[in-house]
């Protein structure tokens, strides 16, 4: 049981653990790690760090010590002399701990104390003279490499390098003609097409449902407050299934949120993920932080069935259905929602109720189905600690290529003709299992993390401008997408760096 004070001029967490185990947590070689002890230089929507209890002998616990932390934020502002702090500390339940913290203005001074029994962990306290800025802050680093190295960003991604690789020269002028003669069906398709000139953001957009445009604006709206961009032009596909057939003997460079063995459109990280980034401690509730500090059960504890929930979007979830009714000691599967196959909700009804995400890990193992596409829930089921089973699919998102099946999941055949068998597999091998699932776990936390999502787009953009053959000018009759008003620097963030007003922009024939 965890109790959390939060005020929002000092703001003091309070971890208080009910069951006690014998070895005596050491303060000093605790380990205090991640980028939220960096703040002044790696701005994120929420700040995390990590805490790993060790105990006197210098082994790390394996599970929580019955214990109390706490961990104080202080700082000063310009705007209330005390800075405004939310946090939460989340428990692994493997003996580390998550602390999270959203800022809401920019603060000076910032000192991050943590303690244990009154005694100061690991470097304990943690000094930042600053300024150190909230995500909404218009402050960014005009060196584009100077500040991916301060981000701890990679050089290099797998994926990044397979879906550029057909691109060496793009005259865009000519990609736009092409992809708006081929794309602009408004009944099939909707597209936008992205420009970031000067590092102000923006678009036109064709189709009759753009709505999912707003992703694509708040990334490319974040990443700018963080970094100045490279001049850049893309489009970005707003629908689920990617558009560029790799049978084109020219492909036409498309940006999407999935990928597949028969398209070659440049995947970005899906929406969701994305949006779980940018809104982590916001108006998301699941998140790559979250999923792995709300698990309630140890691997022995949880129930040895195969658990899923979701809609109809696939054929093969129906199958499932039929599986699981046929083998009810080994699944724990139902539908939720009828929308692609209403005629069959009488045979594959009734529809089951909510299920907390969270409460998923309650079971040891984990079946992941494509829906329309890739499945977007993959990347959380990895972050929790049961066994994923995932369906051989033609579809990916854009870390898939680093996965080995065997090592970080257990693959099941497209049709789940051997999906039974997986199943007893696992119940039969059950400390390879939990190794596989704890392989799993440290690739999430090593590779999709807030801070993981953050850099691939930044590097993807930045590897694509290289790209383009021509200078970015901004198109007649596009949208200005504006940052919010309340990110004038004037107003809240007072950037130590000078700008022009982030809002305005030449006109178009100076450009």
């Amino acid at each position: 049981m965890y109790l959390l004070k939060s005020i929002f001029f000092n703001i003091a967490f309070t971890l208080m653990l009910l069951e006690g185990i014998n070895c005596e947590v050491d303060p000093q070689k605790c380990v205090v790690w991640g980028p939220g002890l960096h703040p002044e230089r790696i701005v994120l929507p929420a700040r995390y760090f990590f805490i790993s209890t060790v105990d006197s002998n210098g082994v790390p616990f394996s599970k929580s010590p019955g214990n109390i932390f706490s961990v104080h934020i202080t700082g000063t502002s310009k705007l209330s002399n005390k800075c405004s702090t939310w946090m939460n500390i989340l428990d692994r339940k493997d003996g580390t701990f998550i602390v999270r913290y959203k800022m809401y203005h920019a603060c000076e001074n910032l000192k991050i104390q943590i303690k244990y029994n009154k005694m100061d962990v690991a470097d304990s306290p943690y000094v930042i003279p600053g300024p150190v800025y909230p995500e909404h802050c218009y402050c960014p680093e005009k060196n584009f490499e100077n500040w991916q190295e301060s981000y701890g960003c990679k050089r290099k991604y797998r994926q990044i390098e397979e879906d550029l690789k057909h691109f060496t020269s793009v005259n865009f002028s000519f990609v736009q003609e092409m992809v708006l003669s081929k794309f602009n069906n408004p009944r099939s398709t909707s597209i936008c097409h992205y420009i970031v000139r000067e590092n102000k953001v923006f678009r036109n957009c064709y189709g009759q449902h753009v709505g999912f445009k707003m992703f694509m604006d708040e990334i490319l709206l974040s990443l700018s407050r963080k970094v100045e961009l490279p001049d850049v032009e893309m489009f970005v596909n707003l629908g689920d299934w990617p558009l560029i057939k790799n049978s084109d003997a020219n492909p036409l460079p498309m940006f999407s949120w999935c990928g597949s063995d028969d398209t070659l459109d440049i995947v970005m990280p899906t929406y969701d993920i994305t949006e779980s980034t940018l809104e982590c401690m916001g108006r998301v509730t699941l998140d790559m932080l979250s999923v792995q500090g709300n698990i309630d059960k140890s691997w022995n504890e949880k129930l040895e069935k195969a658990f899923w929930r979701g809609r109809d979007s696939r054929i093969e979830r129906l199958k499932l259905i039929e599986i699981a009714r046929e083998h009810p000691e080994l699944f724990n599967a139902s539908m939720t929602n009828f929308f692609f196959f209403r005629e069959e909700m009488e045979k594959y009804g009734p529809k089951e109720q909510h299920v907390s995400f969270f409460k998923f890990f309650d079971y040891k193992y984990q079946v992941n189905i494509d829906g329309t596409v890739a499945a977007y829930r993959f990347p959380y089921l990895l972050a929790g600690d049961s066994l994923v089973l995932k369906q051989e699919s033609k579809y990916y998102e854009h870390f898939y290529k680093e996965l080995e099946p065997w090592k970080h999941y257990i693959p099941f055949k497209r049709d789940l003709s051997d999906l039974v068998e997986q199943v007893l597999w696992a119940k039969g091998n059950d400390e390879k299992a939990k190794q596989i699932a704890a392989a799993a776990q440290t690739f999430a936390r090593e590779n999709l993390l807030p801070q993981d999502i953050i850099c691939y787009h930044a590097l993807l953009f930045k590897e694509w401008s290289k790209r383009l053959s021509e200078p970015v000018k901004i198109l007649d009759g596009m949208d200005h997408v504006p940052q919010p008003s309340k990110d004038s620097p004037h107003k809240q963030c007072s950037c130590h760096r000078q700008f022009q007003n982030i809002n305005s922009h030449k006109e178009k024939d100076e450009l």
